[in-house]
């Protein structure tokens, strides 16, 4: 949940973007995670209940008067835009743009970091699993081969790849009025 840490957060890395304070670390979920997380849940009941609404009008005709609707398909289609353009923007940037992470963030797929970005990244996490001696928990003996990491580095590129593509073709579409 969000907390008071994460608007201390926020104006760190705020300064951080502006070079007037150091790259803040954070803890196990910092504010930005914390925003998609949410943003996941309001979009799912904004988007789901208008969806089901503009799904079914029969039914909810039955009890619901017709401006309802109206209302529905303007939810339904700015929460859409909303959801879109938030992963594009902040989700994308955070987790493919960044350059400690581009092409994208492998973690997710091996559930890997190296001992540095961890502390770079998570680093009062870190300070916290020192304080209380279990660092050692966290130690894997054997990494993933570097077979594993070629194909990965490899579907990261591929995929950015894609998702630029579609975009500047949804942007020529759209701009060209050719939908």
């Amino acid at each position: 949940m969000p907390n008071f840490r994460d608007i201390k957060d926020v104006t760190a890395m705020v300064r951080w973007f502006l070079w007037k304070g150091p790259k803040p670390t954070f803890e196990r979920w910092n504010y930005w995670e914390k925003f998609d997380f949410i943003a996941v849940f309001w979009g799912m009941f904004a988007i789901g209940g208008s969806g089901l609404m503009l799904w079914f009008p029969e039914f909810f005709g039955l009890f619901l008067p017709g401006w309802v609707f109206n209302v529905a398909t303007i939810v339904h289609s700015d929460e859409a835009l909303l959801a879109t353009g938030f992963i594009f923007s902040v989700h994308f940037f955070n987790t493919h743009l960044r350059p400690e992470k581009f092409p994208m963030d492998f973690v997710i797929f091996n559930g890997e970091m190296h001992k540095e970005e961890f502390v770079e990244e998570r680093g009062d996490q870190w300070k916290r699993y020192e304080q209380l001696g279990i660092t050692e928990q966290f130690v894997k003996d054997k990494s993933s081969s570097p077979l594993y990491n070629l194909i990965l580095r490899t579907f990261g590129f591929v995929a950015v790849a894609i998702g630029v593509v579609l975009f500047v073709l949804i942007l020529f579409s759209v701009l060209t009025g050719s939908h």
